[in-house]
This record gives structure tokens, sequence and C-alpha cells, in this order.
């Protein structure tokens, strides 16, 4: 699916930093087929886009903080980043990068929920986001993992006004009628040292093949491919530098 425009409140981004942006290049190329250009601008700071084919998909940069994890963030589009950060802390969320303007791009800040889930938000400008989604090779499904799930879905739906359906087993976060991601309860199926997170899920056209290739090219695969009741098949995996995503069958191949 090609986007666009971009839809208030959904995700419009997923930026990758890094260790070694080296080596994750090569290694999402092999996997998804990625390209890579760096932005010659220096304030960009060796800022990279990845594109496949002429659509750009993702975000890629070095670590900038001496204690900033190797980790995707997924951003959420907004109109206004400064409501937006004002509506984060009113609902009990932090702000940690408060709204900055990048290039010409747009503007972006980083908040966490109040369950401690790191996220970005986007207004775009010049960069509107991805330009697709839910197809091989782009960002499919996103997902919130925390141990307080009522306080992140009341969070999320005052701030970005999703439709929150809670099921017997899954939650489901959506727009306009149409489901997006999920949030997955921790309690008791993850260490107390692992902090709630947002996760990517790319799309691929088999899942098998997917999780077998990313373990050939240095990923550890958390999950091993796996069906979702009334879901699609998944896998989740770590990086060669430890980011965690998942992939999904993209819906032409289910």
């Amino acid at each position: 699916m090609k986007i666009t425009e971009p839809s208030p409140g959904a995700p419009c981004w997923v930026e990758l930093a890094t260790k070694d942006p080296a080596a994750a290049k090569v290694f999402y190329h092999e996997l998804f087929g990625w390209r890579a250009e760096v932005v010659p601008d220096e304030k960009a700071m060796g800022y990279t886009k990845l594109y496949l084919g002429d659509q750009l998909v993702a975000g890629l940069s070095g670590l900038m903080q001496p204690d900033q994890p190797t980790a995707w963030t997924i951003g959420f589009h907004t109109a206004d980043t400064d409501i937006t950060a004002d509506e984060v802390a009113d609902a009990d969320g932090k702000v940690i990068v408060p709204p900055t303007v990048a290039l010409d791009w747009g503007r972006f800040a980083v908040a966490a929920d109040p369950t401690g889930a790191v996220f970005s938000t986007w207004e775009p400008a010049a960069l509107r986001g991805v330009d697709l989604r839910d197809e091989p090779g782009a960002l499919g499904w996103v997902e919130l993992a925390t141990r307080d799930p009522r306080a992140a879905a009341e969070f999320y739906a005052r701030v970005f006004g999703w439709s929150v359906n809670t099921g017997e087993m899954y939650t489901q976060f959506g727009l306009g009628g149409r489901d997006f991601g999920g949030m997955m309860d921790m309690s008791d199926q993850f260490p107390a040292e692992v902090a709630p997170y947002w996760m990517p899920y790319f799309a691929v056209a088999d899942v098998d093949l997917g999780a077998e290739r990313a373990a050939l090219l240095g990923a550890t695969v958390t999950l091993p491919p796996t069906d979702v009741p009334d879901g699609p098949r998944l896998a989740v995996l770590h990086d060669p530098q430890g980011a965690l995503f998942g992939i999904h069958a993209a819906e032409a191949a289910r």
C-alpha cells in the first residue's frame, strides 16, 4: 500500500538507532532488499534513508547518547508536535526530547508513555513519512509490550484518539475503523528487568524463509515462525546489533 497522505495518529515513520550503522545497512539490505542513502547535509550527521526500490521505508542513525540502546523507534503522525507533546505530559507521559526541527523534513519529539515504552511523534514537512506500508519489505503491524495495559490504552486513546479493541488474548489499536497495531501484556512473560517497548513488524512474503535468512545473516530468532489465531504467521528477531523487530506475512501472502 502506497502512502499518499499521512493519517493523524497513525504510524508514519520507523527508525533504527544502532551502534554499527554500516553492519546494519548490510543486514537489512540482505534481508529486505533495502537501499541505503546517506543524507549529504552535514547537519544530518550521517543520517541514512532506507529505500525499497524508490519508496522510502525507514531511517537509520548511529547512537546519539552514550546510554542509548540499539533499538527501533516507531513514529506517529501529528499535525502539531507542540500540542502533542503537551498532551503527552498532561496524560502522565514523559517528553524525552522536546519538539525539534529536523532539517526541512519536519519536526519531531521523543516521548515515553506512562508505562515506560518509548515512541516518537512526527510532524511532516518535506518528509511525509514512509512511502509504503503493509507490503513485503515495508512496515506492517506495530506492537506495544507493557505491564499496565489499562494505563497504556487510556494514554494512547487520549493522546492520539486511537480505538481500543480488547479481546480475550490481545488488544488492538485502530483509527477510522482499521486496526494497525496491538498491545501485549508483559505480566509473567518477561523478566522484571525488561522495560516496556514498542516493536515494529515488517511484512514479508514468507515468514519461514525470512526467519531462516535472518538467522543466516546473524540475527537471533527470539520467537520462531508461529501461526497466530485469527492473525498472520509471524516471527520475532533481534538483529545482529541487538535491535528487536518482527516479521509477519504480508496480506497478499496470507
